[in-house]
Order: C-alpha cells, then sequence, then structure tokens
C-alpha cells in the first residue's frame, strides 16, 4: 500500500473550464525502493490526457527542482523516477505537479513527505531450512536491503494437509520451527518491512520465493517420473539411436552381398594380361613358363616333296562305231580325261 503523497484540488475555482475536473490525477503516490531508487506517480487507474510537469524540493535544503526521469504511459507523463543520489531520507520532501493542456495551466500542490516513511525493502532471499532435532526446523534468510536492522519479518507456511496459511512475525532473520509432521510436506515463503525504529509504514516486500520441505507422495510421483523421463532422454534413446544405426550398418553390408550374388559383377581380366603383352609380347608359351625343349619338341624335323595337279583338255573320239569293243565309249569316260604327274 502506497501513500499518498498529497490532496490533490479536483477543481480549480475561478478558471472557468474543465481542466482541473477532467485531468487532475488522483493522487501522487512516492515509493522508495530498497532504497536503491524512488518513483512518485500520479494518476493511478486513470487515463491521463494532459502533459504534466513535476517539481519537488527538500525543505531548508535546496530550490524548486523538475523531474529529470520522467515516466511515460501512451505518449503521456505518469510519474517521475529519482535515483539513488537523489533520495534524502528525515528531511521533509516537496512535490507538486502542473497539468497543462490547450495553453491552459493547473497547478496541484502537495503536502510535505517524509521518505524513511515511504520504503520499500526488497524481498528475502537464500532460504534455508535445516533440521535442529527430530521434530524442529530452522529456517534462515538474508535481505538485500542494506540496512537489515531496521527490518522485521512475517513468515507464511502451510502443509499439503492444511487448509488456510499460518503466519508468525519474526524480528530477526532466524525462525525456529518447533513441531513437525514428516508424513506432511511444507510450503515457506518471508516478507519483509521497516521496522518501527527506522521508519513508520505499512509497505512490505514481496513474498520470497518459496522454500519446501517435508515428504510428499505426489511430489515423490513427480520426482520419480522426472528422473525417469531424465534416463529415457539422456541415456535409452541415445543407446536405442546408436544400436539402430548399428543395425542399419549391418544390414546395409549384408544387402550389399546379398546383391553380389544376385547379380555378380563382370569380371575385367585385361589387368591380368597385361604382362602377356606388354613383357612377352604376345609370346603365350613364354608368358606361361613353357620350357624351350618342350617348344622344340614340337616343330616338325621333315619334308615332303610337292605334288603339282593339272587338268587336261577333253579330246572327242571321230567315231562310236569304229571303237573296238570291250572298251568303254566317249560317255563312260566323261567329258574329260585326266592325267596324273608324280614326283
Amino acid at each position: 500500500m502506497a501513500v499518498p503523497g498529497a490532496s490533490l484540488v479536483p477543481i480549480l475555482l475561478g478558471l472557468g473550464i474543465s481542466l482541473a475536473a477532467a485531468h487532475s490525477p488522483a493522487g501522487v503516490e512516492c515509493i522508495v525502493f530498497n532504497e536503491e531508487y524512488m518513483t512518485c506517480t500520479w494518476g493511478s487507474g486513470q487515463t491521463l490526457t494532459a502533459n504534466y510537469s513535476l517539481y519537488y524540493w527538500y525543505e531548508n535544503r535546496s530550490p524548486v527542482v523538475e523531474c529529470q526521469q520522467y515516466l511515460w504511459e501512451h505518449g503521456v507523463r505518469i510519474g517521475c523516477r529519482f535515483e539513488q543520489s537523489e533520495i534524502i531520507q528525515f528531511k521533509p520532501f516537496h512535490v507538486h505537479v502542473n497539468a497543462s493542456q490547450d495553453g491552459r495551466t493547473l497547478e496541484i500542490p502537495s503536502n510535505c513527505m517524509e521518505l524513511q516513511n515511504l520504503v520499500k525493502p526488497g524481498a528475502p532471499v537464500n532460504l534455508t531450512i535445516r533440521n535442529m532435532s527430530s521434530n524442529q526446523l530452522q529456517l534462515t534468510w538474508s535481505s538485500p536491503y542494506p540496512n537489515a536492522h531496521c527490518l522485521e519479518h512475517v513468515v507464511k507456511y502451510k502443509s499439503n494437509k492444511d487448509t488456510s496459511w499460518m503466519k508468525q512475525e519474526v524480528k530477526g532473520d532466524i525462525f525456529s520451527f518447533p513441531s513437525v509432521d514428516y508424513e506432511k510436506y511444507y510450503t515457506f515463503y518471508v516478507r519483509s518491512k521497516i521496522n518501527n525504529y527506522c521508519g513508520s509504514t505499512q509497505l512490505w516486500s514481496e513474498w520470497s520465493v518459496p522454500v519446501f520441505w517435508g515428504s510428499n507422495a505426489t511430489s515423490k510421483g513427480m520426482a520419480e517420473e522426472q528422473l525417469q523421463w531424465f534416463w529415457i532422454h539422456t541415456v535409452l534413446i541415445p543407446i536405442a539411436s546408436c544400436l539402430l544405426l548399428l543395425v542399419l550398418v549391418v544390414l546395409l553390408v549384408r544387402m550389399e552381398r546379398v546383391w553380389v550374388i544376385i547379380m555378380p559383377r563382370i569380371p575385367n581380366p585385361s589387368k591380368n594380361f597385361d604382362d602377356l603383352f606388354i613383357t612377352h609380347n604376345g609370346d603365350f608359351q613364354e608368358w606361361v613358363g613353357v620350357p624351350k625343349d618342350v617348344v622344340e619338341s614340337f616343330k616338325s624335323n621333315y619334308s615332303e616333296s610337292i605334288c603339282h595337279v593339272s587338268e587336261l583338255p577333253y579330246e572327242p573320239l571321230q567315231d562310236n562305231s569304229t571303237h573296238p569293243p570291250g572298251l568303254p565309249g566317249p560317255q563312260e569316260h566323261g567329258p574329260y580325261k585326266n592325267s596324273y604327274v608324280g614326283a
């Protein structure tokens, strides 16, 4: 809950215009975030259309200064950001906002603020649970707020069998849980605010990130399921992929062998005869290593006379009647008469 900086004037009497009624912001709210920076905003939840300007000063310390870092939304100024060097606590802080539109200006004054009462610390971090005894737990945490001694805390916790949250105020940064049930599953949150020694505020920090302790069947089941998925994704799937790849390689090798058996390759013997034609000049007997005496034994060692054959012309007989009996006639000899000469 933010503390409004001032009661703003809803209308400006005597202007005779609707500027104040239409464009006066609902209020100026300033919050110091963890003593790191501060924002002052106006018109929360309203649609602003006028051009706003913010001026501020510290009482008895500095002159009036205009905001150096405006916050914008939809092209309209909705606030101002102050850096850590511009924040001074325990000094009265004044701010006022001017709204201008159509050449007319409405000045919206504010009351004095005490910035130490507007501090919102950061959420606690590093929540840790320790077993102190058989049935006692200790919850510790740390805070990003620079002045830890100025903080008070609230611990919120609940088991999986509870229907409502339990809250416990804590002055320091240690919370002891006296009695725990090991059959339950507990959830813890912590938040902080400035104590009365360092300021007067109701601005609580955001709740911390939760921390858990105990036994929960559902959580165990989820953890086991996550572990199973981890093994499946990181172990089983890679191993199965490698085995599948190996099987595919083996199948490819076997398929190649089967294909060679079904469709054998035609051999090319040309390389085997290179030595026959290059080294032995085509001499097959020399190439195969036949002994010379065997080669000589197959050569002929004799000669034959040449026999000449010639054909003589035919001479017919003049009178068949005068042919001596007992000798064949011309028709019996045929159209030719051959003679042979032997050498």
